[in-house]
């Protein structure tokens, strides 16, 4: 029952620290924080999978954790669509600065190449 406990502190620590989504250099604190927090939960779920644990529909920590889990799967798509996101902006501008520096390096043009056929 210890560990049950265990996950259910751990799955709410996790759920309330996607909550909270920060922007630019925070970020990557935040992304190593949530690892070591799947981490420490996935250790967690692995004692209590080796003991033998069934899933209770009557039990109502039981309810809670699988409750939870949803929350945290869903939060854990809302941050890596985030991160994608800003994945693609940062393309487009560096996309968008290569362009403005050289504006002519995509443009293929065919060197009109006259040939004068004398006989």
């Amino acid at each position: 029952m210890q560990q049950i406990d265990q996950l259910l502190q751990a799955s709410a620590n996790l759920f309330k620290h996607l909550g909270e989504t920060p922007k630019g250099e925070d970020r990557d604190e935040y992304i190593n924080t949530i690892n070591n927090m799947l981490d420490k939960r996935g250790m967690i779920i692995k004692g209590i999978m080796d003991e033998g644990f069934h899933f209770d529909e009557q039990n109502h920590i039981h309810r809670t954790l699988l409750e939870l889990d949803k929350g945290i799967k869903k939060r854990l798509a809302d941050v890596m669509d985030a991160v994608k996101q800003d994945m693609v902006n940062l393309q487009k501008t560096k996309k968008s600065e290569q362009q403005y520096f050289n504006p002519y390096s995509n443009v293929r043009v065919m060197d009109g190449m006259y040939y004068d056929k004398k006989n």
